[in-house]
C-alpha cells in the first residue's frame, strides 16, 4: 500500500494519519509513505505508483491532495484510498467515508470500492482533474485569499471569515455560462460531481458523482445581502431552495467573464475564467470499506 501525504496538513491532522498508519501496521499491512514538497507532487508520485503496479494508493489530506492522486491514478487499474485530513472533507463526506482511525484502516484493508467519475477543468493555467467540484466567482476569490495561518488555526471557520471580508471587495458583475450549448448568466457558479458543499451542507441533491455530467449551481442573486441570504440557506441545508438559485445537469460546461473572475477547484486555487469543464475519459474506484 502506498499513501501519498501533504505534510501541510497540520500536527493535530498528523497524528491522525499516523494513528492509521499504526493500525495498518499492526494488522500486518505493509505500508510506504512519501510525502509531497510542491503542488503537483502527488499526481506524479500516484503515477509512478500505479505503473510500478501498486495494489491501492492512499490520499493522506484534503480534497486538493486527493484530486491531485486521482489525476496520477487516471487511466489506471489502481484503486484510490483516503485517509480525510483536509480541513472541510467533501468527499469524504460525500462518499460516507469514517473517521475513526481503526475504521479508516479497516475500509483500506478491505478494500470495497465505489465508481467516481471525476471532471477535467481546463484554462488559461492548464488542464486539472476534479472530484468534487469547480467554483467561479466569490467562493473562488475566498479561496484565492485565505491566509494560510487563518485556516490552520479555524480550520472551517476561517472560510467563514474570509467570506465575510470578501463579500465586500467582489465585484459581483455577471459570469457568462454556456451549458450545453445553452447561455445563461449567474453571479456565481459552482460545476459539481457531488451534492455537498463546504462540508456536509447541501448543494446539489441531484448530483450523481458515479456518472458523467454534472449539477451546475447558478446564483442569480448579486452583491453582498444576496451572498449573505445564500450563506444563511446554506447553513440551515435550505440552499438549493433558495431565491435567484437554479441547478440544471449538462455534460459540457463552458464560463467566461468580461473581468479576471478566480476559479477554484476542489478548494485549491485554479486560475481564472474562461474555463472548460468536461467529464474525465473514465472513471476511477475509491476504496469506501
Amino acid at each position: 500500500m502506498i499513501v501519498i501525504f501533504n505534510p501541510t496538513a497540520g500536527r493535530r491532522r498528523t497524528r491522525h494519519l499516523w494513528d492509521v498508519l499504526d493500525v495498518l501496521s499492526g494488522s500486518g499491512v505493509r505500508v510506504r509513505l512519501h510525502e509531497t514538497t510542491h503542488p503537483g507532487h502527488a499526481t506524479l508520485l500516484a503515477r509512478q505508483a500505479a505503473s510500478e503496479g501498486a495494489a491501492l494508493v492512499v490520499a493522506a489530506g484534503g480534497d486538493g491532495t486527493i484530486a491531485e492522486v486521482a489525476a496520477g491514478l487516471a487511466g489506471s487499474a489502481t484503486p484510490l484510498g483516503i485517509i480525510p485530513l483536509g480541513t472541510a472533507n467533501v468527499l469524504a463526506l460525500e462518499l460516507g467515508l469514517s473517521k475513526g482511525a481503526r475504521q479508516i484502516a479497516a475500509a483500506l484493508a478491505f478494500r470495497r470500492t465505489r465508481t467516481l467519475w471525476p471532471g477535467v477543468v481546463t484554462g488559461p493555467s492548464g488542464t486539472r482533474l476534479f472530484v468534487q467540484m469547480v467554483g467561479v466567482g466569490l467562493d473562488a476569490q475566498v479561496v484565492h485569499h485565505l491566509p494560510r495561518g487563518l485556516k490552520r488555526c479555524l480550520g472551517p471557520g476561517a472560510y467563514i471569515c474570509q467570506t465575510m471580508r470578501e463579500m465586500l471587495r467582489y465585484s459581483y458583475r455577471p459570469i457568462h455560462v454556456r451549458i450545453d450549448g445553452t447561455d445563461v448568466e449567474a453571479g456565481s457558479v459552482v460545476v459539481t460531481k457531488g451534492s455537498l458543499y463546504a462540508g456536509h451542507y447541501m448543494l446539489a441533491p441531484d448530483a450523481r458523482p458515479s456518472e458523467p455530467g454534472f449539477s451546475v449551481a447558478l446564483f442569480g442573486g448579486t452583491g453582498p445581502f444576496a451572498a449573505a441570504a445564500y450563506g444563511a440557506a446554506l447553513v440551515l441545508n435550505l440552499l438549493p431552495q433558495a431565491p435567484g438559485m437554479r441547478l440544471l445537469r449538462a455534460r459540457q460546461v463552458d464560463i467566461r467573464a468580461d473581468f479576471d473572475v478566480p476559479a477554484q477547484a476542489d478548494g485549491d486555487p485554479a486560475g481564472a475564467a474562461p474555463l472548460a469543464v468536461r467529464d474525465a475519459a473514465a472513471p476511477i474506484e475509491v476504496v469506501v470499506g
